[in-house]
């Protein structure tokens, strides 16, 4: 039987780069970082938008129809979807690191943002849900908001490969978990600042459609700045 993964990938990276390409949101979080101008909240903005376009990129281009028996395979997913979920981490991830260089060098830091380490169990989760289904059509919400939620956790990931780089290098990193509008009483009992290591359990834990943002802000754990000297003091 004829492979159709590769010309099913190609039309997946066509339409994906093309929505990417276009997408206004983007541009404007993009101009923000080049101005200087992003926080992490830009970064969770531009994580969403992310997996929104794949997520509709899978739906506009993966159905039934177009699978052998109407199913996704295993090895269908595996180098159809975890390439694109892959890219997804590596765009994001690239944003989330410029975000967090400029952050640091705002607060006198001469360090790089550090990238997150690619989650690939989430990603073989996602795989291996798909390819249990006899009819792709049944399970193919999969790739809609867990593709999302997927997208947000890479920054929740940078956050936490940060937090513990600034904690190793000596500093007092703090984190902010901020509840969004009709937030969950789960999502409301962990927001807050904490110091780093004091954040409550599952601090970065996400259930579907949460959009909480997660923040961190290296000057936020080094005290006060001094307008002339720009030395710090806590």
């Amino acid at each position: 039987m004829e492979d159709l993964t590769p010309e099913l990938l190609a039309t997946l990276q066509r339409a994906f780069q093309t929505k990417f390409r276009q997408n206004q949101k983007l541009k404007n979080i993009q101009k923000l970082v080049d101005l200087g101008d992003a926080t992490y909240q830009q970064a969770n903005e531009y994580a969403i938008e992310v997996g929104e376009i794949l997520a509709s990129v899978f739906k506009e281009n993966l159905s039934s129809e177009n699978l052998p028996n109407g199913r996704m395979y295993y090895n269908i997913a595996k180098k159809v979807v975890e390439p694109m979920m892959v890219n997804n981490h590596v765009v994001i991830s690239d944003n989330s690191k410029a975000i967090q260089t400029l952050l640091n060098h705002q607060a006198g830091l001469g360090i790089q943002g550090q990238e997150p380490p690619l989650n690939q169990d989430k990603i073989d989760g996602i795989i291996t849900r798909l390819s249990r289904e006899e009819h792709f059509d049944d399970v193919m919400w999969i790739l809609d908001e867990p593709i999302i939620n997927f997208s947000q956790s890479i920054i929740d990931d940078a956050i936490a490969t940060n937090v513990d780089f600034h904690k190793k290098a000596g500093l007092n990193p703090k984190i902010t978990r901020t509840a969004e509008g009709g937030a969950c009483d789960w999502c409301r009992s962990v927001a807050g600042v904490f110091d780093y290591g004091n954040e409550p359990p599952d601090f970065y834990r996400r259930h579907r459609y949460c959009r909480c943002i997660v923040e961190f802000n290296p000057k936020d754990g080094r005290g006060i700045q001094d307008s002339h000297s720009k030395r710090w003091f806590s």
